[in-house]
């Protein structure tokens, strides 16, 4: 059973039902809207937390993180290769000024993410594994006008038990199209963690300050909550030197992931018409 699926199809019931409509002041949409929620998933037991209760491209988020854990920052280098989803967020330079793997390994001036490898290589019951995204300098706050800003903000890795635990800090989700795509896209960071560190993947996070389902999605999240919750788990087994290779932009690496997932996933039918509200 896919545990996942039936975390989703709860929480977008809770909101459907219970969430505050409102009309967001930046985008013109109403949302229907829930503050606080949370949930955790087991990687181990419970597999992978890939949403089948429609289809997700796959690669999509695969090829995302791999840019993610590069560093990189434009879109052309490497991603443009599988999928366009930053293009509406570069600058006149081809640039993305708030990419997450560029914040996480250089905008800082430390290398968080290679610090976290190291320091858990070398202290694996340290507690202060913490990656940080959001720019307090430049980012909210009524500051420097983007077109983006970090959603998922920071982030926590741990290891109790030899086991590698993420818990994964989300300031805005768009519950429809952004959940599952970040959920996915960490969760698969969290893999590649615990193999970089020799440890079993533990348990997995996801905290929400704002959880949110747009006007044009409420059709979709009806016909979602309507749909079973009977596939089966999906298992991710990853190729050797994941994280190495993900850092180097192996572009085989893309494939070497995505099509054993392809061949467990079976998923319900994509929900036609759904598009980003930016």
């Amino acid at each position: 059973m896919a545990k996942f699926d039936e975390i989703y199809q709860s929480l977008l019931n809770d909101i459907m039902t219970k969430g505050v409509r409102e009309t967001n002041a930046r985008t013109g949409h109403e949302t229907a809207a829930l503050p606080g929620l949370s949930f955790s998933l087991d990687l181990e037991k419970d597999g992978f937390p890939l949403l089948t209760l429609r289809k997700i491209p796959t690669k999509l988020f695969i090829a995302e993180q791999i840019w993610f854990i590069s560093g990189a920052r434009k879109p052309d280098d490497f991603l443009r290769d599988f999928t366009k989803i930053w293009d509406d967020f570069t600058n006149p330079g081809d640039v993305v000024t708030v990419a997450y793997g560029y914040r996480w390994r250089k905008h800082f001036g430390r290398d968080q993410l290679g610090k976290l490898v190291a320091l858990l290589q070398k202290d694996p019951s340290s507690r202060q594994g913490v990656v940080v995204t959001w720019d307090p300098s430049a980012d909210g706050l009524g500051g420097v006008s983007r077109g983006n800003v970090p959603c998922p903000y920071t982030f926590t890795v741990n290891i109790i038990g030899g086991r590698l635990n993420m818990m994964n800090v989300v300031r805005s989700n768009d519950m429809i199209l952004g959940c599952p795509h970040d959920v996915a896209g960490f969760a698969l960071l969290q893999l590649m963690l615990a193999q970089k560190l020799g440890v079993t993947p533990g348990i997995y996070s996801h905290i929400i300050a704002n959880a949110h389902i747009y006007d044009i999605h409420y059709d979709g999240a009806k016909e979602i909550i309507k749909r079973p919750t009977d596939h089966r788990a999906i298992h991710v087994v990853l190729p050797d030197n994941a994280f190495d290779r993900a850092e180097k932009k192996d572009h085989a690496l893309v494939d070497e992931i995505n099509n054993p997932i392809q061949a467990q996933y079976t998923p319900a039918d994509a929900i036609k018409g759904l598009r980003i509200v930016l």
